[in-house]
C-alpha cells in the first residue's frame, strides 16, 4: 500500500462542498432573490407572500418539476461553465494567431 495521500480524496471532498454550498445558494437565497425581482417587476405575488411563493417552488421540487430544480441548480450549472470556459481559454491560447 501507498503511504502517500491520495490526490483524488482532497478534489472529491473540494467539489462535493462546491455543490453543497452552491445547492444551498440555489435552495435558500435563489427563491428571494426571484420573488424580490418578480415583486419588483410585477407587482405584489398572488398568493401569501414569500410563504406562499417559497411554498409553491419547495412543492414543485419535491415533485420533480424542471424548470424548478434548473432554478436550484443554475448557481452550480453556470459555475461548471465558467470553470469550463476557462479551461478552453488557457488550452487554445488567448487570441487567434493572424497570418499577414
Amino acid at each position: 500500500m501507498s503511504t502517500k495521500p491520495s490526490v483524488l480524496k482532497p478534489l472529491v471532498r473540494k467539489e462535493v462542498g462546491l455543490f453543497v454550498g452552491l445547492l444551498f445558494f440555489g435552495l435558500v437565497l435563489m427563491p428571494v432573490v426571484v420573488f424580490l425581482i418578480g415583486e419588483s417587476l410585477f407587482g405584489t405575488y398572488a398568493g401569501s407572500g414569500y410563504g406562499g411563493f417559497f411554498g409553491m417552488i419547495s412543492e414543485k421540487i419535491r415533485n420533480g418539476d424542471r424548470v424548478a430544480w434548473f432554478l436550484v441548480l443554475a448557481p452550480y450549472l453556470i459555475w461548471q461553465i465558467l470553470r469550463l470556459m476557462a479551461t478552453a481559454w488557457r488550452h487554445l491560447g488567448h487570441a487567434p494567431q493572424r497570418s499577414d
